[in-house]
């Protein structure tokens, strides 16, 4: 037989609670029972766990509801499938504006509805010629049926969901489409001591929890029962102010490559097409200078290149005949106007070659960038309009591939989490040998990370640098998937506050 216990009121009442409900109940039906806070019932809770009275069984419950924006795709549906039923009623193929005007899709969402009609199988789209076809009638997807089911329901249990739709569910919410709701639900069972006890009788002691003026005049706290402070009790979550996750990353990456005795180089997002391009000896008839493979400013659509006299004039005989470099060139007639075409930077190698014309530049030298580019891109998990690049340059006498290696394997390793990289012989206008890093992380798998080489002497000697420069850009982006396991590159510029305020320190 055990002894007589004392316990408090509210210990009391949630043993009371238990012992008409057979011995077990959610903490939330004895909130509503015995008309207490959750805070309140916890707190006892814990108290009779420690006293051997009951168990608490703790269980995690993820519920998924539609975002405002799923509500809408809900009722008219997602951007792909309208798009795919107008390019069904319009023959099957159509130019991209006339099939996204009959779909009724905005140009801001015009990126994400051919990016998932072509990810699904469903359509193939012409860059060229701005022409989409559709390839198959479109299957209603588990993405869909969960729009559907969502759109009945308020919110669905993740952990009922089948496999196929518990994947729908990480889509959409990459997508934005349905948001995660994530409690712990916590079910108190009686214990046998437990049913040992109330059977025979509970004696509730009365506590105080607050020393008031008039205990402390009239002496009466001396009398009174003082409750303890219970360090374990549970208290509602708070959130700190911090950084985003990835601004954090970012500001880190700096801090190392400066504390390998790298300095900072920088340039402009609205860029001279003779930095972003001409400077790094690309052919003013490349493909890669078409409208869709970089955004050009209208208005103003040039910008001025009379401080650069000197390099235009070297970098224009470089493009014509090879000038001193010992190249042939590319044979055709550099347009200075073209030279000052502007336009948003489509590379942080832009940055390099303002480097290397700075009266500031030291030899030997070790430069970097970290900057935002543009190119107009379909969206998809590996690829945005607007990213991220680490750019870096080492100059100075003998420099070779070995150590251009070295440095991209430090990256991959260091910076990303990689476990093993490998390189790829690649090719660039203004770089020879060209390498591009692939790295791979056990249960991430292999990523291409960007390009590196060493700069052709078409691009260092009309700039005025006669010693070898060791260049490589990188995908910071992709280094910071890695790091984090995020397989969605949309994910690093999420609004999910439950994810940033989780996201742990990196």
């Amino acid at each position: 037989m055990m002894s007589k216990i004392d316990l408090r009121e509210n210990e009391a009442k949630v043993l009371s609670a238990l012992k008409e409900a057979s011995g077990s109940l959610d903490a939330s039906e004895i909130v509503s029972k015995e008309n207490l806070s959750h805070a309140a019932v916890m707190r006892a809770a814990l108290s009779l766990e420690s006293k051997n009275l009951i168990r608490i069984i703790e269980r995690r419950i993820q519920r998924v509801s539609l975002t405002e924006e799923g509500r809408l795709y809900a009722e008219i549906g997602l951007p792909e499938r309208r798009l795919a039923q107008a390019l069904i009623e319009m023959g099957g193929e159509a130019c991209i504006d006339e099939a996204l005007n009959v779909a009724s899709i905005k140009s801001s969402m015009s990126a994400i509805a051919l990016g998932w009609l072509s990810r699904k199988g469903w359509g193939q789209i012409e860059k060229k010629t701005r022409r989409v076809k559709i390839l198959k009638k479109p299957e209603e997807g588990a993405d869909e049926r969960l729009l559907r089911l969502l759109r009945k329901r308020e919110a669905l249990n993740i952990e009922d969901l089948e496999g196929e739709m518990k994947e729908a569910v990480n889509i959409l919410r990459r997508r934005r489409l349905v948001e995660i709701d994530e409690k712990t639900k916590r079910r108190l069972e009686l214990t046998s001591e437990g049913w040992r006890l109330v059977r025979e009788g509970v004696k509730v002691v009365r506590e105080v929890s607050q020393v008031t003026p008039e205990l402390i005049i009239t002496g009466k706290w001396k009398k009174v029962k003082l409750r303890r402070y219970n360090i374990k009790a549970p208290v509602a979550p708070i959130w700190p102010g911090k950084k985003h996750p990835y601004m954090r990353f970012l500001d880190d990456l700096k801090q190392k490559l400066v504390a390998l005795g790298f300095k900072e180089m920088t340039g402009p997002i609205v860029e001279i097409s003779f930095f972003n391009c001409d400077g790094l000896y690309m052919p003013q008839d490349h493909p890669a200078r078409e409208v869709h493979d970089m955004y050009f400013v209208k208005e103003p659509k040039y910008g001025d290149l009379s401080r650069y006299k000197q390099y235009l004039e070297n970098v224009q005989k470089t493009h014509e005949n090879g000038w001193i470099t010992g190249s042939k060139g590319w044979r055709y007639s550099f347009s200075s106007l073209e030279a000052a075409r502007l336009m948003l930077r489509s590379q942080t190698t832009a940055a390099s070659v303002r480097m290397l014309i700075n009266k500031d530049l030291e030899i030997p030298g070790k430069y970097f960038a970290i900057a935002r580019c543009f190119r107009p891109d379909v969206i998809d998990k590996t690829h945005l309009t607007e990213f991220n690049q680490v750019e870096g340059i080492i100059l100075g006498e003998d420099l070779g591939l070995k150590d251009l290696l070295g440095v991209l394997k430090k990256f991959a390793i260091e910076v990303a989490g990689a476990d093993k990289v490998k390189y790829r012989p690649d090719y660039f206008p203004f770089t020879e040998p060209s390498v591009e890093l692939i790295a791979y992380k056990k249960g991430y798998g292999w990523m291409e990370f960007g390009g590196s080489g060493i700069f052709r002497p078409e691009v260092t000697l009309p700039l005025g640098i006669k010693v070898p420069v060791l260049a490589w850009g990188l995908g910071v982006d992709r280094l910071f998937m890695m790091k984090m396991g995020i397989d969605d590159i949309r994910y690093l510029f999420t609004h999910d506050l439950e994810w940033i305020r989780r996201a742990g320190v990196v």
